[in-house]
């Protein structure tokens, strides 16, 4: 068989034009790409180091857009958020409305007898395995926010009973969803 040299080039270029045509229509499906960061963006934030049961970090993502939401008692938690997500490809912008919660020796010590009124229940015990707890316990002023997943309705209604019944708190927001099975 004998190819010219030109009409080989010619063969590869329009081999490889034809590659890079396949790869563009599967790299701009939205769906796709937004499913994509916004794996890599939940992924980043569980992988935060010094994010805990205390802190509650949530996102959205819009196209090339992701806005973090959500409250954090460290501030280094907040901009290590904003840090991990904006490397992503395909993030061009990060919009970080993280709410840093107030310092407060009073939440401080609300923070940890809540957390053994939940975690240390024996009929909640089982949330409490894993690096990432699936309760947040959010403290501000006093106030108790929870946020997060449980496995049932019952599950959801004792978090919020024993959180209500931790002295010093001075309201709950029980926020729990629950797992559909």
């Amino acid at each position: 068989m004998n190819i010219k040299p030109v009409s080989l080039a010619l063969f590869l270029s329009l081999l490889l034009s034809m590659s890079a045509v396949s790869q563009d229509t599967h790299s701009q499906t939205p769906g796709k790409s937004q499913d994509r960061i916004s794996r890599e963006v939940r992924h980043e934030i569980l992988m935060l180091p010094y994010y805990g049961v205390f802190d509650d970090i949530g996102y959205r993502v819009d196209g090339d857009t992701v806005t973090l939401v959500g409250a954090v008692v460290r501030p280094v938690l907040k901009s290590d958020a904003e840090n991990a997500v904006k490397h992503i490809e395909g993030v061009d912008k990060v919009n970080n409305q993280i709410e840093i919660l107030p310092p407060s020796s009073m939440d401080d010590r609300l923070r940890i007898a809540l957390f053994r009124a939940i975690y240390q229940y024996p009929a909640l015990q089982r949330y409490e395995l894993g690096v990432q707890k699936p309760i947040r316990i959010i403290v501000k002023n006093g106030r108790v926010t929870l946020e997060g997943v449980v496995d049932s309705e019952g599950d959801k209604n004792l978090v919020g009973i024993r959180a209500n019944s931790v002295p010093g708190t001075f309201g709950v927001t029980n926020n729990l969803q629950v797992e559909k099975s």
